[in-house]
């Protein structure tokens, strides 16, 4: 049986999470900028080159493209969260064998 601790994460300290939590924040607002700037270029060129639709389309591409970049980001952005904070690192694994117990 393992009877060793989990080291704590960094993410524990509260002023290194606020402080990862504000950038995740700001990576998020940037996001919704390049997302709103995406979704508008994609309408106009649908618009544009594309035959007259019903605006039930125009609004499915944009929800669609929208919510797809947006959680493409907010999971990306944990991921960058969760790596550069060192919370990756805090783990214990009983099963590895290059660790002494």
């Amino acid at each position: 049986m393992w009877a060793g601790m989990a080291p704590k994460s960094p993410l524990d300290d509260p002023e290194k999470a606020a402080f990862a939590w504000a950038r995740y924040r700001r990576l998020m607002r940037f996001m919704f900028l390049v997302t709103m700037g995406v979704v508008a270029i994609a309408l106009a060129l649908l618009y544009k080159q594309g035959p007259s639709v019903s605006v039930h389309f125009y609004i499915a591409v944009a929800l669609g493209i929208g919510f797809m970049m947006l959680l493409t980001a907010a999971l990306m952005g944990l991921v960058f969260l969760s790596n550069g904070t060192g919370h990756d690192e805090a783990i214990s694994d009983p099963f590895d064998k290059d660790k002494k117990p």
